[in-house]
């Protein structure tokens, strides 16, 4: 796709945003309807390309689903209902997929590949392989498995008793789905709490699941029944009409139906943290996952340091908050935040490398970054590399611009917001 001339030099932003179903449980829901016994239905379902990569897999391993708009019904038939695949499960660019995946076909006794797209092919597996592999999964791939093309031959697992490395939601789900077909009762410790969505829908699909500060106890041999899902809104997403609406000048954004998971809100507490004018209004009938309403308004922020176990919190959204690091008075220093070389790009470096395109005074240190603000951003060609979170912090970035700003590989920011740039020039006035 050709590059995309960025809309700069506007007013305000001003409207009510509702934000697209959430990536994390979306994706979550399609495997667990799966491996579930009856018909699970959801509604608000991202059909991003992401969440579509995910559908396409589990049609190959003989699921039924039926899509319609943003619903689906699953007809699931247990873990055992799955088959072996005549075709290679391709993942497209989604890591989420590839790494849960796994998880699933390590305790299935048949054969499978995965493949993924340049960005896939790129990221380490062998946090999940290895201890997929300890269970008893038979996993080999490029460099003896650590990277895809990968094939699995799963069968009978063994239960394990495991410290995650690093703090990853995804790695940490892949063994809770391993753990749920073996062989006793398995044990995964965290380093810091990450996002616990398959925690939530394990219990939604009437599993048990145990957890006792940061360590994560799940009984082998459980059945799952179907359950209906409604997907709150992305937080991920949400995140950058919040810092769209905190640094222009004049704005006040609505936005509804947000997922407000603790696990998720590290971006709500560096917006608080830095002095942001914004309000939240919880439901109060939320018995799956929390949500509420946002309003977002200008605001004058300061630089604050973001460390520890906060990075878990928000390790998707700190694109967008550097962007909003650059608008705030003084530094803001981002640290603990290695995880980040290993998403779509090294989101660091390439963080780093496009805001200076545009101005911006900011450096990459070997764990994080600096951001020295406040900077006035100029025009530019910038690039997401592929990667739709620094496609979409990038959009914003322009909104502060007087000149051109151009965009490369925009393509990208359909993985998990296809209708972004529709909802952002609503708001334009």
């Amino acid at each position: 796709m050709a590059a995309l001339t960025l809309k700069t030099d506007i007013g305000r932003l001003f409207g009510e945003v509702t934000i697209p179903g959430d990536k994390s449980i979306s994706h979550r829901s399609v495997m667990f309807g799966s491996v579930a016994h009856g018909v699970t239905t959801v509604t608000n379902f991202l059909k991003g390309d992401d969440c579509l990569s995910t559908i396409s897999c589990f049609r190959k391993l003989g699921v039924r689903i039926e899509e319609s708009n943003d619903q689906l019904r699953i007809f699931g038939n247990g873990f055992e209902g799955l088959t072996e695949p005549n075709e290679l499960l391709d993942v497209g660019n989604s890591g989420t997929t590839i790494r849960l995946l796994m998880g699933i076909l390590a305790g299935r006794p048949f054969f499978s590949s995965l493949i993924g797209d340049e960005s896939i092919g790129k990221r380490p597996m062998t946090r999940v392989t290895n201890p997929l592999s300890n269970m008893g999964a038979k996993i080999d791939g490029r460099h003896n498995g650590s990277y895809t093309p990968l094939s699995i031959r799963g069968g009978h697992l063994e239960s394990i008793n495991y410290t995650l490395p690093v703090a990853s939601a995804q790695v940490k789900s892949a063994l809770i789905l391993a753990g749920l077909q073996a062989d006793g009762v398995s044990q995964i410790i965290e380093p810091a709490e990450t996002r616990d969505h398959t925690e939530r829908m394990i219990r939604r699909f009437g599993g048990k699941i145990e957890k006792d500060n940061k360590v994560i106890t799940v009984k082998g041999g459980q059945k799952l029944t179907a359950a209906s899902i409604h997907v709150p809104g992305d937080i991920s997403s949400a995140a950058f009409f919040l810092v769209a609406g905190a640094i222009i000048s004049g704005s006040e954004i609505h936005l509804k139906n947000v997922g407000l998971n603790s696990t998720r809100t590290g971006i709500i507490e560096v917006l608080q943290k830095m002095g942001a004018d914004l309000e939240i209004h919880e439901n109060q009938d939320n018995k799956f996952e929390p949500t509420g309403d946002l309003i977002i308004k200008s605001s004058s922020l300061k630089g604050t340091i973001i460390e520890g176990d906060l990075i878990p919190k928000l390790i998707d959204e700190v694109p967008i908050i550097a962007l909003m690091a650059t608008q705030a008075e003084g530094d803001t220093i981002i640290k603990d935040a290695e995880e980040l070389k290993v998403k779509e790009t090294n989101r660091i470096d390439t963080v780093v490398q496009e805001l200076k395109k545009l101005g911006a005074s900011i450096e990459a240190t070997k764990d994080g970054m600096v951001i020295h603000g406040k900077s006035k951003l100029h025009g530019g060609v910038v690039s997401s590399h592929g990667d739709h979170r620094i496609g979409m912090m990038l959009a914003v970035a322009a909104l502060l611009s007087k000149e051109e700003v151009l965009l490369e590989k925009p393509e990208a920011i359909s993985v998990s917001y296809p209708n972004f740039f529709e909802h952002l020039n609503n708001l334009i006035q």
